[in-house]
């Protein structure tokens, strides 16, 4: 049974950061692609970044590029998503995410997905 932990969100003002974890266990790591995704009340959820098996690739949203780095190390079986420059509309709950085991490409929508963490909420405000 795949099992992934998130932790690190928080409320943080606007233009700060944050750094979130997600723990994996019950997975052979490195066979999968993992990534980050988030969801705003009334929204859908959306890609935020995702990451290689082998970390060697990443992939983000546009609206995060240039602000948010994903990154994963195969000996602690974790990803972790350093989030800079907040704004108020990245207010969301996160959540990680980990695909089949034969996916190769970083997959941009959470249909390619098939574990889920239970989130962890991020609140930029002033």
């Amino acid at each position: 049974q795949v099992q992934l932990i998130e932790s690190g969100g928080e409320r943080v003002q606007p233009g700060g950061s944050l750094r979130l974890s997600c723990a994996a266990s019950g997975l052979t790591f490195g066979l999968y692609v993992m990534a980050w995704f988030r969801q705003a009340p009334g929204k859908e959820r959306e890609i935020v970044a995702g990451i290689s098996r082998s970390g060697d690739d990443t992939k983000y949203g546009d609206s995060v590029k240039g602000r948010f780095t994903i990154s994963r190390d195969s000996a602690q079986k974790t990803i972790t998503l350093q989030m800079d420059n907040l704004k108020p509309e990245d207010t969301a709950t996160y959540y990680c995410a980990a695909s089949e085991a034969w996916q190769s490409y970083i997959g941009v929508d959470s249909a390619a997905y098939v574990s889920w963490g239970q989130g962890t909420q991020v609140t930029v405000s002033s």
